[in-house]
């Protein structure tokens, strides 16, 4: 089981575990769904170094605000905030 899978409703999880536990093909898409719910226009249409970009400055975005914090190449995000992101809940992420 993954990071993200065994932590608990109350700790932080880890993004990249959570990449992981998307997989390859299917992450292209999920990191436009994330821009496009932070408000990225036209995240859709990015060209996909373009979307790794972004959501890494909006993950950052996530820090500054205190709703994640950096751990080397990875952001831990406090278990409530990706609420109403839908392609998150689609995991069963959260309660």
């Amino acid at each position: 089981m993954t990071d993200a899978a065994s932590a608990s409703a109350d700790a932080p999880f880890s993004w990249r575990a959570l990449e992981t536990e998307i997989g390859l093909d299917e992450l292209p898409n999920f990191h436009r769904d994330f821009l496009t719910w932070r408000g990225v226009e036209d995240a859709q249409h990015m060209p996909l170094r373009r979307v790794q970009q972004r959501v890494e400055s909006e993950l950052n975005r996530l820090v500054q605000a205190g709703q994640a914090t950096r751990q080397e190449d990875d952001w831990l995000i406090g278990p409530d905030v990706l609420g109403g992101f839908a392609a998150y809940e689609r995991l069963g992420k959260l309660k």
